[in-house]
């Protein structure tokens, strides 16, 4: 195609609010300048304890804002991609090339295998030739009821798939849409039947399930099951792989006579002396497997509970990865991740609507979006290891067909070994090829890698979410998922990949100070919790931290904390949120800062000095009913026992007694309660902001009756430990 043709496959704007954004910040900036010339100003003379606190505050302060400014600089100049998928058809129709979709699950009672099941069908109905996609299940808990799932699916895709091409269903999950699709005028018995059929192979998995083993007469029915006759555990099993359906086979069709798309159980092997790598070995033994299978170039992962939501998605990736001029350089598109459990005013803050809709916009202007881990459009070559060169082009009509010659059957026995615990020793695999080893955010240090590569990213978010998964229902789960995150990001920061280091002369400057944010939420806890902590007992102390209500210089204070605050509520009802939402947003921040970070960091540093090992915990995907009304009534559920709930409890009440001390103050001292407002105002302010955020926490502790309450014991530690610290604060 001649270069005066060139019609590009996607467009790059800029995000409006940008002149907004910078003068908010500008003003920002100009407001920490006049707080940070007041703290030094007025450094306490006389009192050594005075002088440490006020070192504290200021230390804690100055962190603040370094950390507001790493967040400020990757956002400063964001952008979007708009794809012409129209465009895309009438250039590559024919020469479109095969996808190989990789779908990863752990443990069958945590994430149900009717929940794969539609995970899987979501994504075989994409509106892609069904010949060019191909399908691959890891499952790392080696069930054979996942597999029986499995069975039921491929059999199932024979009535879905053409199913949703008539009805041009969305979402293509069948659970997500019959859920909410009402039946159609048209044609309304074919709409019931597929209906009925989908509920009884639910009816069938889910017996199955509750039996918790496979009847002998559906064991006859596939050669598969023979398998698990030689499975010891979950942890000791040899390498089960079984193509369900072979996409290159003229018989592997639906009930329209239209291809199906290859279907691939893989189960790999494990042995308790060799080390799984938990994800990101699974990754990679599906990287090997399907490069002999079906080798398709671009690889789509997505987590098990992650349905595909846009039948077009593949599509709008494919604009970016075939633009003549600029897909060559491009490794991975990462999507949007959202959720489809989420209440009306995001009671867990689960949605992360700022950092998807803005922050991530600003890493695709300087380099890329890190990758997330799910949603994720890879480049298979730059997966296994490849460096980007600058003369690097593809030419899509010699790698659109790239599937094996060989018989199921042979490729089942010969891509075992490709999946066995030690083909990879002595290889680079896991450390230059593949997803890397050794962290608990193995997606985030695999992005990183492979953009320090010479590879660029890039971030889509269409009018329709392109995946939708679910989200945690109770607090304690999203708080351990919070500490993992954290736990795996700072690791990375501690490690040699820090991006700063790392990254040097590799990635761009402000693209390593981006990852910096994210790399250093855990060490956001100890800040705050020193400015939720001090204020409180300097108030009972009688120890003012902050200017005097009469002073010029309480402005600045009060001029960045109301902005800055402002600005956020601004923003996340921008982004679709509602000022409940909001509200409980910032309650999560100070929930994970106070609890999960703290946690997090501490596990890294006991990481750091060989007292910890490396764990990867499964966020739970099934909750009892009264957990599940209880979250869809917004009611915060903190029905366990845990030292994240101790520690929210008792920052609670010890605010709750400063407010106390400060009333008592006010309303015993007649003669000297201006002075005390004059004095305190601020840290008064800082306190019942506090107590306001806490309200649930209160409401749990003293007033709820049902079992989503808090446990009686943390309720007795928190008022011993807020109480403990009070006598103290007063003796010492």
């Amino acid at each position: 195609m001649a270069k005066c043709s060139y019609v590009p496959l996607f467009e790059t704007k800029q995000v409006k609010g940008r002149v907004l954004f910078r003068c908010i910040a500008a003003s920002i900036f100009l407001g920490i300048c006049f707080i940070v010339m007041y703290r030094l100003m007025f450094f306490p003379v006389g009192g050594k304890v005075e002088r440490w606190i006020w070192i504290g505050q200021f230390l804690s302060e100055l962190w603040f804002c370094f950390y507001w400014f790493l967040t400020t600089v990757s956002r400063w100049n964001s952008v979007y991609r708009l794809p012409y998928i129209q465009r895309l058809s009438q250039r590559f129709e024919k020469e479109l090339p095969g996808i190989d979709i990789f779908v990863c699950t752990a443990d069958p009672l945590i994430e149900p295998p009717s929940m794969v099941v539609n995970t899987v069908l979501s994504v075989m109905a994409y509106d892609y030739p069904p010949e060019k996609l191909s399908i691959y299940l890891s499952d790392d808990g080696g069930s054979d009821l996942t597999f029986y799932a499995m069975l039921e699916a491929a059999n199932f895709s024979k009535t879905w798939l053409p199913f949703c091409k008539k009805f041009r269903v969305e979402p293509t999950s069948p659970e997500a849409y019959f859920r909410t699709a009402s039946e159609p005028l048209n044609d309304a018995d074919n709409w019931l039947s597929v209906k009925k059929l989908y509920e009884e192979m639910k009816m069938r998995i889910e017996a199955t399930i509750k039996l918790n083993r496979i009847p002998d007469h559906i064991r006859k029915q596939h050669k598969g099951f023979r398998e698990w006759d030689f499975v010891l555990s979950k942890h000791d099993h040899q390498t089960i792989l079984q193509i369900l359906i072979d996409g290159r086979d003229s018989n592997a069709v639906d009930i329209e006579g239209n291809p199906l798309p290859t279907l691939v159980y893989l189960a790999r092997e494990k042995r308790p002396q060799h080390h799984h790598h938990f994800k990101a070995g699974s990754m990679n033994a599906l990287i090997r497997v399907s490069s002999r299978i079906s080798n398709g170039p671009i690889i789509l992962n997505v987590d098990c509970d992650m349905y595909a939501n846009n039948s077009k998605a593949v599509k709008y990736s494919l604009c970016l990865f075939m633009d003549e001029k600029k897909g060559d350089e491009i490794a991975y598109v990462q999507f949007l991740q959202s959720f489809d459990n989420l209440t009306k005013n995001e009671i867990y803050a689960s949605s992360f609507r700022v950092l998807q809709q803005l922050e991530l916009h600003g890493l695709d202007a300087i380099g890329g979006p890190c990758y997330n881990g799910s949603g994720c459009f890879h480049r298979r070559q730059a997966l296994c290891g490849k460096k980007y060169e600058k003369n690097y082009k593809v030419d899509w009509k010699k790698v659109s067909d790239t599937k094996a010659d060989e018989s199921a059957s042979f490729l089942e026995e010969t891509c075992k070994v490709l999946a066995s615990c030690t083909f990879e020793h002595n290889t680079t695999w896991g450390k230059e090829m593949g997803l890397i080893y050794g962290f608990l955010v193995e997606d985030i240090i695999t992005g990183l890698n492979i953009q320090c590569k010479g590879w660029k990213s890039m971030y889509l978010s269409p009018e329709r979410d392109g995946f939708l998964g679910v989200a945690p229902i109770t607090l304690l789960q999203t708080l351990v998922q919070h500490k993992r995150w954290m736990d795996g990001h700072l690791q990375v920061f501690l490690s040699r990949y820090c991006p700063l280091l790392y990254g040097y002369k590799k990635i761009p400057l402000k693209l390593r100070l981006a990852y910096c944010p994210y790399n250093l939420w855990a060490a956001n806890c100890l800040a705050t919790l020193y400015i939720v902590v001090m204020p409180c007992l300097c108030l009972l102390k009688g120890i003012s931290l902050f200017p005097k209500i009469s002073r010029p210089w309480v402005f600045p204070f009060a001029y960045v904390a109301f902005v800055h605050r402002a600005y956020s509520l601004n923003e996340f009802l921008w982004c679709g949120g509602t000022f409940r939402g909001w509200c409980n947003d910032q309650r999560m921040w100070l929930f994970n800062r106070t609890s999960a970070y703290f946690f997090a960091l501490f596990e890294t540093i006991l990481k750091l000095l060989g007292y910890s090992r490396l764990n990867f915990v499964v966020t739970a995907k099934v909750a009892d009913k009264e957990a599940l009304k209880r979250y869809d009534g917004e009611l915060i559920e903190f029905g366990a026992t845990s030292p994240m709930f101790d520690i929210l409890a008792t920052l609670a009440m010890l605010n709750l007694f400063g407010i106390f001390g400060a009333l008592k103050k006010v309303i015993l001292d007649v003669d000297e309660d201006l002075q005390v407002l004059e004095k305190f105002g601020l840290q008064i302010l800082l306190c019942f902001v506090l107590v306001t955020i806490n309200l649930p926490v209160y409401q749990a502790l003293f007033f709820r009756n049902d079992n989503g309450k808090m446990p009686s014991s943390v309720t007795y530690k928190s008022i011993i430990f807020a109480m403990l610290a009070c006598t103290v604060t007063m003796c010492f």
